[in-house]
């Protein structure tokens, strides 16, 4: 076991590290790419944050907001609950019920640790920029090693991504004044493109990428596996992509649905 001299010279200051005073030798704006994930980051936890505990404005029929899906207490506005009201006595904003799970998947997700590790806590900024923090201890303890729950949070997450589906499916309903029939307007589009940018997401988890072909010897004896494999290793290669258009998506369709939540404009129906 190491020593606390040698954990403690682990940092940037340890014995192995080369000798050199300034920050980096790096020439061009390195620090473009940890500022601006730091503003995006900020801004999105700003505004799920106020729209998560406002408790109201996420239901314009037939469009329910992804932060309220599924909306499961009895404070839910009238036809927003499609899976019933089983958190009867609820004090609180629905959406809390729901947001800890698309939350913890994105807390714990391997592209987000990397993104927010180097804009909040410059554990590194950038490649080759060292690092203010003088010693190292990975993700070994509380509250880091809560991490490792990442798996659980992405069979939790294909539940929500499940119900977002559903939540589509019902968007090409008839809005309140219509008649019955497959409708069709702008917020089912927003929605199916959001919904669409989850799954990307999701599916190329690297936690999903290990569910489908981890621990096997022999991939010909496994061909179905393999296939699906093959499947989220490509939407894995392509994962920070995924993680920034649905990140932006929903909150884009949250806020379209507040939008005409609060009558700011009519929804444009196409049939």
């Amino acid at each position: 076991m190491a020593s606390t001299d040698a954990r403690s010279a682990a940092g940037v200051n340890g014995p192995t590290r080369a000798r050199i005073g300034v920050k980096t030798l790096r020439e061009d704006r390195w620090w473009l790419a940890p500022a601006g994930t730091f503003v995006v980051f900020a801004a999105f936890i700003v505004y799920s944050t106020w729209r998560a505990f406002s408790g109201a404005n996420y239901f314009s029929e037939p469009y329910l907001s992804p932060f309220y899906s599924p909306c499961l207490s009895n404070e839910c506005v009238p036809g927003s609950s499609d899976f019933g009201q089983p958190f009867g006595g609820w004090p609180l904003s629905p959406a809390l019920l729901i947001l800890v799970f698309p939350l913890g998947f994105r807390l714990t997700c391997y592209y987000y640790r990397k993104a927010y590790y180097r804009a909040f806590w410059l554990s590194p900024p950038a490649c080759a920029v060292a690092e203010p923090h003088t010693k190292y201890t990975g993700e070994t303890r509380f509250p880091l090693i809560a991490q490792n729950l990442h798996r659980w949070f992405w069979y939790a997450a294909v539940v929500v991504a499940l119900v977002l589906s559903y939540d589509v499916l019902l968007a090409f309903g008839p809005a309140e004044g219509e008649s019955d029939g497959i409708h069709m307007g702008l917020g089912t589009l927003i929605m199916l493109v959001n919904v669409v940018f989850i799954w990307m997401y999701t599916l190329g988890c690297h936690s999903c990428r290990h569910i489908m072909g981890g621990r096997l010897r022999h991939f010909s004896q496994h061909p179905v596996r393999y296939k699906l494999w093959g499947w989220a290793s490509k939407l894995n290669g392509q994962h920070a992509r995924w993680a920034w258009f649905s990140l932006v998506s929903v909150a884009l369709t949250d806020f379209y649905i507040y939008l005409l939540a609060t009558g700011a404009f009519d929804d444009p129906r196409f049939f």
